[in-house]
């Protein structure tokens, strides 16, 4: 296992270098720069105007600009923003990232919580009212859209019956203590449900699907035969066979709602990463998508280092030799 997850980390390196390649290229390749607007504007000098252009290293060549801005990125610098003046993109991510990473970790916990002990007794009552409701409900998580489903969750929940606020992370700045963690626990709900939804719906399935073919398998045809309790051969047996995609999926998911959180931020005005980095498209901000690109990136990564090693924990016949 040490072996193991020595090489893979040392795969890390090609596959980084070849996602700071890609992140650069899809930068470099929308239209227009960071300076578009001044170069449009009649009221701009040229000479200003290329000043700039030189200051920023935009007449460099690219592979020059690359070559900068991954050298910078090698010792932690991540340069500095264009929109906000003054201020380095590390600074501005490292005021948001927490926040994003509480929301997308409320999301997971919200689809481990609801999808797995659903989708055991989905399979469990194969075919009962049970079952139809919940592959219903699957089915409408996963058509709809987290836009849509986080203005519904706002209009129903926010501002009709008003058990939750519809935007934010605290109601008051004067808060503290306990009273502080209940308040932005409360403003994690509906942006927690509707970036977690299509998962759990998701989840929802793969685990009544994972258990029902499990259950049909022929070492759990071999445990009832020895007499064991139901409970048991679900738990001990066919669970932790079935949990194996299960874990698959989660070493994507972290990076998957990282970015799927992007939208849902945006719909709740919650100030993490997801508004930064479209308000960093919409202006060209390009320090800033760039790094956030290579974090959700890296994050995914990381997500798959860790499924490969729980699969050892959750199957003890998996062994890396």
């Amino acid at each position: 296992m040490h072996k193991y997850i020595t090489r893979r980390i040392l795969q890390f390196i090609p596959m980084l270098f070849l996602v700071t390649v890609l992140v650069f290229a899809l930068a470099k390749a929308a239209p227009g720069d960071p300076l578009t607007g001044e170069r449009l504007d009649p009221n701009i000098d040229p000479e200003v105007y290329e000043i700039r252009r030189e200051a920023l290293g935009l007449n460099d060549p690219l592979p020059v600009q690359y070559w900068n801005w991954l050298s910078s990125v090698a010792t932690g610098d991540f340069g500095k923003s264009l929109q906000y003046t003054g201020r380095t993109v590390m600074e501005l991510i490292q005021a948001r990232i927490w926040n994003t990473f509480y929301l997308s970790l409320f999301a997971l916990g919200v689809t481990l919580a609801i999808a797995i002990p659903i989708g055991i007794y989905s399979a469990n009552r194969k075919y009962s009212l049970f079952d139809y409701g919940a592959t219903t409900f699957a089915f409408l998580g996963l058509a709809t859209p987290n836009f849509f489903a986080g203005l519904l969750a706002i209009y129903v929940f926010s501002l009709t019956l008003g058990w939750f606020p519809a935007q934010g992370t605290t109601t008051a700045m004067s808060l503290t203590g306990f009273e502080l963690f209940i308040d932005k626990l409360r403003h994690l709900v509906l942006p927690g449900f509707t970036l977690g939804l299509a998962s759990t719906a998701a989840y929802m399935r793969y685990m009544r699907t994972e258990i029902l073919e499990v259950k049909g398998s022929d070492f759990i045809r071999t445990a009832r035969a020895k007499g064991l309790s139901n409970e048991s051969v679900l738990y001990k047996h066919t669970l932790r066979n079935a949990l194996i995609p299960i874990i698959t999926l989660l070493g994507l998911e972290f990076g998957t709602l990282l970015s799927g959180a992007i939208i849902t931020e945006r719909v709740f005005n919650y100030p993490g990463l997801g508004t930064l980095f479209l308000n960093a498209i919409q202006n060209r901000d390009y320090p800033v998508i760039m790094a956030i690109n290579l974090i959700l990136a890296v994050t995914i990564l990381i997500g798959n280092l860790l499924a490969d090693i729980f699969y050892a924990i959750v199957d003890p016949r998996i062994r890396y030799d």
